[in-house]
């Protein structure tokens, strides 16, 4: 099989891991997932490498409506609703008047993914900073946790946080940043959320936030379909390979796999209080 054959290839289905683990976060819509049979096909291959439960989350209005009614579809499956920062420039009443009430949908555990992304131009800093403000505060309406998206804007995601207050609970999803920010963000008892990046050798600092971040503050993720983990970059991702990622983070910390996968499961149980919804 030539190069190029291999990258649309999936990675192979792992072993399950010693003990249930959670993916925090995913996008089961970007991932193919139509319908209830789709969704069923894919928490099922997750189940087969020891995920769970899986967290699918929305970036727009349309993906925030599909996660809400997907999440009713399989009781593996949860949702987080909210309008990224790259559409920041479309939130208006109308969207913002059914972000509030998708939110308090059965199944829904977080807000998000909000932030702001200085890496793409298709929104301003303060289109972005707007709508984050407004997700930030919809989150403390509703006791709701508050997921982040955060690319080359490490300290004004922090500023904003500061000057709104934060909700009582943050999650930085894929977390970007290196030791010094994960500590900064660990102090202030943030949860950071590690994705395949974390298994990049380029991805140094992440790799050291990810060794160093207090265990009962971390969270493993997929963000699938994107950042595949190593050895398998480029490849489609899926859920289950949030199994490939925990594994590698266990060899980074030196940790049993089966102990941080129970440990990020509880991260997890309380960061999105499942048993709740």
């Amino acid at each position: 099989m030539g190069k190029s054959e291999r990258r649309r290839e999936p990675p192979p289905v792992p072993e399950a891991l010693p003990a249930p683990a959670v993916d925090a976060h995913t996008h089961l819509d970007a991932c193919g997932a139509r319908t209830p049979e789709d969704v069923r096909a894919l928490v099922d291959r997750a189940e087969r490498a020891g995920i769970e439960r899986v967290v699918t989350v929305a970036d727009d209005i349309a993906a925030a409506r599909w996660a809400t009614e997907a999440a009713s579809w399989d009781d593996r499956v949860f949702a987080a609703v909210a309008l990224h920062p790259t559409r920041a420039g479309d939130l208006g009443e109308a969207q913002r008047s059914e972000l509030a009430e998708l939110v308090t949908r059965p199944r829904v555990v977080a807000v998000g993914e909000t932030g702001l992304d200085y890496y793409w131009d298709y929104a301003t800093p303060q289109d972005q900073q707007e709508a984050f403000r407004w997700h930030i505060d919809l989150a403390k309406r509703t006791g709701m946790p508050l997921m982040i998206h955060d690319r080359d804007a490490h300290q004004d995601i922090l500023d904003v946080l500061r000057s709104e207050g934060a909700p009582e609970t943050v999650v930085f999803h894929c977390f970007s940043g290196d030791e010094v920010f994960a500590k900064t963000c660990a102090d202030a008892g943030y949860v950071l959320s590690f994705a395949g990046t974390a298994t990049f050798r380029n991805a140094a600092g992440v790799r050291e936030a990810a060794r160093i971040v207090p265990v009962e503050q971390m969270l493993v993720e997929t963000d699938a379909p994107f950042l595949t983990p190593h050895p398998f970059r480029g490849q489609p991702n899926e859920p289950y390979c949030a199994n490939y990622t925990l594994r590698a983070l266990a060899e980074l910390r030196g940790a049993d796999p089966a102990e941080l996968a129970a440990a990020t499961t509880a991260t997890a149980e309380r960061t999105f209080r499942f048993d709740r919804v």
